[in-house]
C-alpha cells in the first residue's frame, strides 16, 4: 500500500458520515472540528480571565466580588460562543436545530423548570452584580456570606462554618438584605429596658457612655440613644453604634450588651423585668380583709 492510497483511505474515513442531524451528515472531521473549537473556546476564556484580572485588579481591589462576578460572566459568554461556532462548522444550522426541537425543548422547558428559573437568574444575578462573593447577606432570616456564585446555584456560608447550596432563584425572587452592596457601614443596635422609677436622664447618659467607648465602632455619627417604648413593666431604650464589619454583628452585639451590663452595675442602674401588678375590686378586698380579721 503506498501512500496515496493510504491518505485516500484516511480521507475517506474521516469524511465518511457516521449520522444525519437535522438533516446535516455529521463525520469524524466534522466532530473532531467541532471538540477542537470548544476547547480553543475554553482555553480562550481562561485566557482572557486571567489578562482582565490583571489590568482590572487595581480598579476592583476592594471589590474583589465584582471582579469574580465579571469575569464569571465572560467564562459563560465565551464558551456558549464557541459551543455554537463549533455546531456551525459541523455544519448544523442552529436555527434549523431549535425549530425542529422546539416541541421538544418546550416539553423539556416544562419538565425542568426549576433549574431553566434558576439558570436565568443566575444569569441576571451577574449581570446586574447587585450580590457578589464576599457580600454579606440576610436572607430568610439568615446572615451569610457569598462564597461563589455559580450559573445555577449559590454557595454561602453561616455564622456556623456551614455552608449553604441556595438556588439562585432565592435570591432572584425574594427580598433580599445586603449589607455591603455599596458599603461596609452597617448600623448596629441594641434594646435594654430599665424601671420606671430610675433617673431616665443618668440612663441616657450611662447608655451613651457605654457606646462611645466600644472600641470598635465607627467615629462618626456618633452614638445615637432613641426611647424606644413604653413597655408594660421596662421603659425601652435603644442604642445604635455604626460599624464598618457587618458579619461580626452577632460578637459585637453580646459587646454591646455586656459593655451596658457592668455600666448599670456601676450607675446602680436596674434592668427591668417582667412584672404583673394584680388589682382588686373593692367587693373583693373586703372579702379578704373579712378573712384576716376572722383568723
Amino acid at each position: 500500500m503506498n501512500v496515496d492510497t493510504l491518505v485516500k483511505d484516511i480521507a475517506e474515513l474521516i469524511s465518511k458520515p457516521l449520522f444525519k442531524l437535522s438533516g446535516t451528515e455529521v463525520t469524524f472531521l466534522s466532530v473532531f472540528i467541532f471538540f477542537v473549537v470548544v476547547f480553543l473556546s475554553v482555553a480562550l476564556s481562561f485566557v482572557l480571565q486571567r489578562a482582565l484580572k490583571r489590568t482590572l485588579a487595581h480598579r476592583f481591589k476592594k471589590q474583589e466580588g465584582t471582579l469574580a462576578a465579571i469575569l464569571r460572566l465572560i467564562h459563560y459568554s465565551v464558551v456558549i460562543m464557541g459551543f455554537g461556532i463549533g455546531l456551525q462548522t459541523i455544519g448544523i444550522n442552529i436555527s434549523a436545530l431549535f425549530a425542529a426541537g422546539a416541541v421538544f425543548a418546550i416539553a423539556i422547558g416544562f419538565a425542568m423548570q426549576n433549574i431553566v428559573q434558576n439558570f436565568v437568574s443566575g444569569i441576571i444575578l451577574l449581570i446586574e452584580r447587585t450580590i457578589k462573593p464576599g457580600d454579606i447577606l440576610e436572607v430568610e432570616g439568615n446572615v451569610v456570606r457569598v462564597v461563589d456564585m455559580g450559573i445555577r446555584t449559590t454557595i454561602v456560608r453561616t455564622w456556623r462554618e456551614e455552608e449553604l447550596i441556595m438556588p439562585n432563584s432565592v435570591f432572584a425572587q425574594t427580598t433580599v438584605k445586603n449589607y455591603t452592596l455599596r458599603d461596609n457601614e452597617f448600623r448596629l443596635g441594641v434594646e435594654v429596658g430599665v424601671e420606671y422609677g430610675s433617673d431616665m436622664k443618668k440612663v441616657i447618659e450611662v447608655l451613651e457612655s457605654s457606646a462611645r467607648d466600644v472600641p470598635w465602632r465607627l467615629p462618626q455619627p456618633e452614638p445615637r440613644v432613641l426611647l424606644q417604648d413604653f413597655g408594660d413593666s421596662a421603659v425601652i431604650f435603644g442604642v445604635y453604634v455604626n460599624v464598618d464589619d457587618p458579619w461580626k454583628q452577632r460578637v459585637y452585639k453580646s459587646e454591646l450588651r455586656k459593655a451596658i451590663w457592668f455600666a448599670f452595675i456601676d450607675a446602680d442602674i436596674t434592668i427591668a423585668f417582667h412584672q404583673v401588678d394584680i388589682h382588686f375590686d373593692p367587693p373583693v378586698t373586703e372579702a379578704f380583709t373579712g378573712l384576716t380579721k376572722i383568723k
